[in-house]
């Protein structure tokens, strides 16, 4: 049987020191261990984008990095973007258009848009589609997701939405 490994890393801003199993994914982690469940877990290959946060300031899928991985790094989730106000527009973006449905999606969403957000300031609806490639939806055809973030990148440098 494999013995825990202790693991220290900081988490939308805290710091945290268990031990995990080495097989437990870093999705898995942040939702059983630390109680993040805005994390989400669809098709554990990395294809869905349900599972995105940030490590390191670069968006990953969590299902593919092992919790042990993250060992002296920083990990932020949509529970921290949220608390922060970092995606409050988007969030209200995405509400005003209705470019979320069930929700299953929308936190990885938000991760991935907000990321393309900080590196392009207006980018086009060619970009946004492409930079979602990776973000499966089931339910809002991905129109009235691209419109909220066109909004948002139109707000942030000083236009109407």
């Amino acid at each position: 049987m494999t013995a825990p490994m202790p693991i220290s890393l900081e988490v939308n801003g805290e710091r945290v020191d268990m031990h995990v199993l080495p097989r437990v994914n870093l999705a898995d982690f942040l939702r059983e261990h630390l109680h993040l469940t805005g994390t989400h877990v669809g098709c554990e290959h990395g294809v869905c984008g349900a599972c995105t946060v940030r490590v390191n300031g670069e968006i990953v899928r969590a299902c593919l990095m092992l919790a042990v991985q993250v060992h002296g790094k920083t990990v932020q989730t949509i529970e921290g973007l949220s608390d922060s106000g970092e995606v409050a527009d988007l969030q209200s973006a995405f509400r005003e258009r209705n470019a979320l449905q069930c929700g299953y999606c929308t936190p990885g969403m938000l991760m991935a848009a907000q990321d393309l957000l900080k590196q392009q300031s207006e980018p086009s609806r060619e970009l946004i589609r492409e930079h979602l490639s990776g973000n499966y939806c089931r339910c809002t055809g991905y129109q009235a997701i691209v419109d909220a973030i066109e909004a948002t990148a139109h707000s942030r440098r000083g236009r109407p939405r």
